[in-house]
């Protein structure tokens, strides 16, 4: 299965495809030569219609993943998955927007499916993720219950140090910590525990990966 991966940074992309093998079971083969021009969540929402294009004409790649993080953003909620009930200020929704729209007006390629997709939120960030196992007060229900209260349970800078040991890792860092700590997800068995605690976006995510086999 070649698969192609879309987020905000090259270590977050590290890491996916590490939660990704380990939630089908198997390795798979990373497609390559994207050559995206600029990275954050902007820059994902600017490039994926060009990408799904891109993948669908010009490739033989089969799979698209893509993740962002919510950050301050409404946070997914199941029902959203119902197009009437998607609220427009969730970057997932937003993401199945751009995705259902891309799809609807792709041509048949020589009988050729077309790429199936898995979308994912990381709430509040992805290295919230990388935490599960470690520290069991950072969670979705966490973040929210926090930006309910107008307190949240810890910033953005507070989760990095928790990852990376610095507000301000270079890119080499966040990889070499994002492939670790997503490696001992996989392999202490932790992906049902990420599931758990990060239901709406690794949740989405996760039904999004087991539904390509139907």
């Amino acid at each position: 299965m070649k698969v192609a991966v879309l987020s905000e940074s090259e270590a977050d992309e590290a890491a996916i495809l590490v939660l990704l093998s380990g939630v089908l079971g198997e390795e798979v083969e990373v497609a390559t030569g994207l050559r995206l021009r600029h990275r954050g969540v902007d820059a994902v929402y600017g490039q994926l219609r060009a990408v799904l294009l891109h993948l669908h004409y010009a490739t033989d790649v089969e799979r698209l993943v893509v993740v962002v993080d919510s950050d301050l953003t409404a946070i997914h909620q199941r029902g959203h998955r119902d197009v009437r009930a998607c609220d427009r200020r969730c970057r997932l929704c937003r993401l199945r927007d751009v995705v259902r729209d891309t799809m609807a007006h792709l041509r048949p390629i020589g009988g050729r499916p077309v790429v199936k997709t898995a979308l994912g939120l990381a709430v509040p960030q992805i290295e919230a993720w990388y935490l599960v196992g470690g520290d069991a007060r950072v969670s979705e229900a966490a973040w929210i219950n926090g930006l309910a209260s107008g307190r949240p349970p810890y910033t953005a800078e507070q989760v990095k140090v928790k990852v990376y040991g610095t507000p301000r890792p270079s890119i080499e860092l966040e990889t070499r910590c994002a492939r670790r700590e997503s490696q001992r997800i996989v392999r202490d068995g932790k992906l049902a525990l990420l599931e758990q605690f990060f239901p709406s976006g690794f949740g989405a995510f996760a039904e999004d990966v087991r539904a390509w086999g139907t």
